[in-house]
């Protein structure tokens, strides 16, 4: 271990400590700019805070929601849509087949009856099995004529289900295209003004002194976006602390250059006529 540090009396300032300013409230190498240059510093804030507030609007916009709630709807109907379009057509090809059915069984009998009325079966034997089964296929044919008519009612129900499910689903869709026609002339709106702050910042920006703009963009980005604060009758507009009464002195006993740090929230400091100094 090297040799001990030498203390001092009680009530001294050691050596290393800087003059001025409390050393919390300097912590950083200090940076000095003209007390006009921080003033701007604030145009500049304030004109990030407002690029900010542009951010936050556009991104929760009513209509987000609204699109997003729609369109989960839309899905589930048009889920349902091909679901009743797939029973209608699957309904069809039933009817289809059924009706074939039916007109295999109707021509079939219509031979049998031909043969029985023609004279050609003149064995008894032979002309009962043609009555059985003419008897038959009218059965037959009476069954199958039922199942036609449950599947018709069956397609017609799907028919009816398929359009209802069709325009249900074109209103959502306009709804939609509505939300959406006034999302993108609210983003317009929003991007046009916060090209017009952007242009402005960039103004403003150029007449502050680099390594202030630097400091600043610095703990903008780790601060929340706010990287300097107003001293508003003693209080950190940042933070919302006021100053104790050491570190109320410590600012009034610095130079109108010196670029102050607040000792709670660490952002530029800014005083101004209403510091209440």
């Amino acid at each position: 271990m090297g040799p001990s540090r030498p203390r001092l009396a009680h009530g001294h300032r050691p050596l290393d400590r800087p003059r001025g300013l409390d050393p919390r409230l300097n912590r950083s190498p200090q940076l000095n700019a003209a007390p006009a240059d921080q003033i701007r510093l604030l145009d500049v804030q304030s004109l990030d805070t407002r690029l900010q507030q542009l951010a936050h609007k556009k991104s929760s916009l009513p209509e987000h929601a609204e699109i997003e709630s729609l369109t989960k709807d839309l899905t589930q109907q048009r889920d349902l849509l091909v679901a009743s379009t797939t029973e209608e057509s699957d309904c069809a090809r039933e009817q289809t087949k059924a009706e074939q059915d039916v007109d295999q069984v109707r021509q079939r009998a219509a031979r049998d009856q031909q043969r029985l009325d023609s004279g050609a079966v003149s064995s008894p034997k032979d002309l009962e099995n043609l009555q059985r089964e003419i008897a038959s296929l009218a059965k037959r044919q009476g069954d199958l004529e039922d199942v036609v008519l449950e599947v018709m009612e069956r397609r017609e129900s799907a028919q009816e289900r398929v359009a209802e499910l069709t325009e249900r689903v074109s209103s959502i869709q306009a709804r939609i295209d509505d939300a959406t026609a006034r999302r993108d002339a609210a983003f317009e709106e929003l991007d046009g003004e916060a090209a017009t702050v952007t242009k402005e910042r960039e103004v403003v920006a150029g007449s502050v002194p680099a390594d202030l703009l630097k400091l600043y963009d610095k703990l903008r980005a780790q601060q929340g976006g706010v990287g300097a604060a107003k001293l508003y009758q003693r209080r950190c507009e940042g933070c919302r602390l006021e100053l104790n009464i050491t570190e109320v002195n410590e600012v009034k006993a610095a130079s109108p250059d010196t670029v102050l740090r607040c000792e709670n929230c660490r952002r530029i400091l800014i005083r101004t006529s209403e510091s209440g100094l």
